[in-house]
């Protein structure tokens, strides 16, 4: 029997491609669509309450941040990734955010410390809503501010492109609203480090900041912790 999901209604910028998209996304990082098993358009659109043009469109998306996998005579299936490629997926990032702040505390410009500030005071106002969509966003912004002030393109494009494979897992955190908090607390030390340019402090906490982020995924979804 087909479940049937909350409607996908576009938001903001984003098409119901996009929704869809994320939503898929979601499910699978939360374990309700497990790896190796196969997407069917159709399905898809009578949980989502949607065309199978959205649909078919999501899961192009999913196939390039490499969640989903497209199989001969199978069509789309969620990729094959276990719990342990994901803590290496999350210790490299961790590695290279962490590189990007040390080299963001001296290489900012003030236009970017600035913007820095702006997104880490609205995050606050975020966890006072209880908007995890919001915040999660913010959160976003906040981490490619800090990863494009390396002012590195090499490393810019290594870090963003890993960080799409990635992306939905951090997000999930952020349905665990005291995540949200604790997130909030390790992004002000990183601020505070990168404001007074102490490259020791903002390698530490950016790393142990992005392990902190995989614990609470892990905690969120038991699919994919060890």
């Amino acid at each position: 029997m087909t479940s049937v999901g909350t409607p996908v209604v576009a938001r903001g910028r984003g098409g119901l491609a996009d929704e869809v998209c994320r939503k898929i996304a979601d499910d699978i990082a939360m374990g309700i669509f497990l790896p190796g098993e196969r997407l069917d358009e159709t399905n898809l659109a009578a949980r989502f309450q949607v065309s199978r043009t959205p649909v078919r469109e999501a899961l192009k998306q999913l196939a390039i941040t490499g969640l989903v996998a497209y199989r001969p005579n199978r069509g789309s299936v969620v990729a094959e990734m276990t719990p342990v490629q994901l803590d290496q997926m999350f210790e490299v990032i961790g590695e290279l955010e962490a590189t990007c702040a040390r080299h963001a505390a001296l290489r900012m410009t003030e236009p970017e410390r600035q913007r820095l500030c702006e997104l880490h005071a609205q995050s606050r106002s975020a966890i006072q809503n209880q908007d995890a969509d919001a915040y999660d966003t913010i959160n976003r912004d906040l981490h490619t501010v800090i990863i494009h002030g390396c002012h590195n393109p090499v490393l810019i494009d290594i870090v963003t492109g890993l960080r799409h494979k990635i992306s939905t897992f951090r997000r999930t955190q952020f349905r665990n609203l005291a995540r949200m908090s604790a997130s909030y607390e390790e992004h002000s030390v990183i601020v505070e480090a990168l404001m007074a340019r102490d490259v020791v402090t903002c390698y530490r906490e950016m790393r142990g900041h992005l392990l902190s982020a995989r614990s609470a995924a892990a905690h969120v979804s038991s699919s994919w912790s060890i």
